[in-house]
């Protein structure tokens, strides 16, 4: 079984003291290929760094929700040098945020509006974050439907933004809340048409059963996909190979792209 962990943040600082143990274990657990995304300019900075230095894995560039209040012109100019880089494959994290509500949502929806231009520009795949935003991220996902292919990270949203999502040709993602008992999106996992479905691990947030609670990483996205295998009814080696395909797509890979590598990151 071949996975590729399609969305995970190696540059938090919960990683800082064992990073090469936790590529050993996902090379381990099968995960052949990984893309770690950012949050902010700095962030993005430290993601490249990792990326060229390691096989198999790549990142993003730009800037969560989160960091909306904070972020300046500089930053989306800094965001916008990195999204030139090989290794750099996708604009994100982007997206809305109102659960939390850690920045205004206008600053966030204003945030949002210039990564998806930078995504049109620059003909790149963006990774999108929604939470309890499901009607202003429909709007975004109807004005950019044909410029712009995006994917609806760690989906937690409603029937409505799964059909808009699917309509524009977007990517769906799955964490590892597929796998709490209390899942109650079950039906919309076997709604997503295969070729365009995605796992992820959300690393190192959200560890799937039976690692709730612990710092989740990128081995742990094998427990994801089982678990989506079984809402699905197929076979896990399957579902791993669909979903791997997917992502190489997405992210503009050659399906013979580098495989993630345990050595000494490269000189």
């Amino acid at each position: 079984m071949m996975l590729f962990d399609s969305h995970c943040h190696l540059t938090d600082e919960k990683f800082a003291a064992d990073l090469e143990g936790v590529l050993q274990r996902a090379s381990q657990a099968g995960v052949s290929r990984l893309v770690t995304i950012c949050s902010n300019a700095d962030d993005a900075d430290a993601a490249l760094k990792l990326a060229v230095d390691r096989s198999g894995v790549w990142c993003t560039a730009g800037i969560h929700p989160h960091a909306a209040a904070e972020a300046r012109r500089g930053d989306l100019d800094r965001i916008a040098d990195l999204l030139q880089e090989a290794k750099v494959v996708a604009v994100g994290e982007t997206g809305l945020d109102y659960f939390y509500d850690n920045a205004p949502r206008p600053a966030q929806r204003r945030l949002l509006s210039h990564q998806v231009q930078l995504a049109a520009d620059l003909s790149l795949p963006i990774v999108v974050h929604s939470r309890d935003a499901d009607d202003d991220t429909i709007s975004v996902i109807r004005s950019v439907e044909g410029e712009v292919l995006g994917v609806l990270h760690c989906f937690a949203g409603s029937a409505d933004l799964l059909e808009q999502g699917l309509e524009a040709g977007w990517m769906i993602s799955f964490s590892g809340l597929v796998t709490f008992k209390n899942y109650e999106g079950r039906d919309l996992v076997r709604a997503v048409p295969a070729d365009q479905l995605l796992v992820e691990t959300d690393s190192p947030y959200l560890a799937p059963m039976p690692h709730r609670g612990k710092r989740n990483e990128p081995a742990f996205v094998r427990e994801t996909a089982a678990a989506v295998a079984r809402m699905r009814g197929v076979e896990p080696d399957e579902l791993a190979a669909i979903t791997t395909a997917n992502a190489l797509r997405f992210y503009g890979l050659a399906a013979n792209a580098d495989v993630l590598s345990v050595e000494e990151p490269r000189a």
